[in-house]
């Protein structure tokens, strides 16, 4: 853990891409390198878009053209073409941390093009427009019931987290996402039953929040080791957060756009190189992974 358990550290690789990994017989489960279980985990750590929920995808087709635009207007002298490039690649860098931290690399864009920028927050705001915007027929459609749940969510999510939760798990979420949004599509989806008050998210202040706090929350207050906490996502951020504590990390690299079964090919490489252990691309062999990683001695 870092000196400061709120510090949201840039994305930095502490591992290679192994020539070989191990696949569970019959199963999506990569393993990166072994792993020796020493206890059952009792805590189960979960990020939110992209690793459950899929309500957002596509967030970054909202997000770069923003920031396109907002770097065109502030005098930038490179091509719509040369933004998009660039500030995808940095949007994706971030991918994981708050999204105030994208909005601060947007803000010091804009000032060394020579423009005066607005604050973080309030590009955090007109990025949230816009993605409501995007999304509001997908969360209507849930309200309603003209969605089906499983639509939205990463395949076989309920059923994993409900036998987690059978085997007397303890269930978390946290996500750079603002808190608000969170509860709200948690509810839509039905998730809040199974992590009721265990529900974090980004907030304003964002130096008050970070998943490396939950977790070390976690800890101190169950008084357990970190090899009692197992951690899934498809962010860098929670990967290495978990791996600093002695947990297991699992990397959900999931397809979200086309819920394929397959796993995402950038995911997957950015989550081994934070030090994933396990990669997966949704919980369809949820089955397998309570047998591996809770019943098994």
């Amino acid at each position: 853990m870092t000196q400061d358990p709120y510090l949201e550290p840039d994305f930095h690789p502490v591992a290679e891409i192994p020539e070989t990994t191990v696949f569970v017989p019959g199963t999506s489960i990569e393993f990166v390198h072994p792993w020796r279980k020493r206890r059952p985990p009792e805590h189960v750590l979960f990020d939110f878009d992209g690793t459950l929920s899929l309500i957002r995808e596509g967030w970054p087709e909202v997000m770069v053209p923003m920031m396109v635009e907002i770097l065109s207007e502030a005098g930038a002298p490179e091509s719509p073409e040369e933004l998009q490039e660039y500030c995808y690649d940095f949007v994706m860098q971030l991918n994981g941390k708050q999204t105030i931290y994208q909005m601060i690399r947007l803000a010091e864009e804009v000032r060394r093009r020579g423009g005066t920028p607005l604050d973080p927050l309030t590009y955090k705001r007109i990025y949230h427009e816009r993605l409501m915007e995007r999304i509001a027929e997908r969360r209507e459609g849930l309200r309603s019931g003209k969605i089906p749940r499983e639509q939205m969510l990463v395949p076989f999510a309920l059923e994993f987290l409900e036998a987690l939760q059978q085997i007397g798990c303890r269930l978390y979420l946290a996500s750079g996402t603002d808190e608000i949004y969170v509860r709200e599509e948690a509810a839509l989806l039905g998730l809040d039953r199974y992590f009721g008050n265990e529900i974090h998210g980004a907030v304003d202040e964002y130096r008050t929040f970070s998943k490396a706090a939950v977790i070390e929350r976690i800890l101190r207050s169950h008084q357990v080791p970190g090899d009692s906490l197992v951690g899934f996502g498809d962010g860098y951020v929670e990967i290495q957060n978990v791996k600093a504590v002695g947990g297991l990390a699992v990397a959900a690299a999931t397809d979200e756009r086309n819920r394929s079964g397959r796993p995402d090919p950038w995911k997957r490489e950015r989550l081994i190189r934070a030090g994933a252990d396990l990669v997966i691309p949704d919980y369809r062999d949820w089955e397998k992974l309570i047998e591996l990683i809770w019943r098994n001695p």
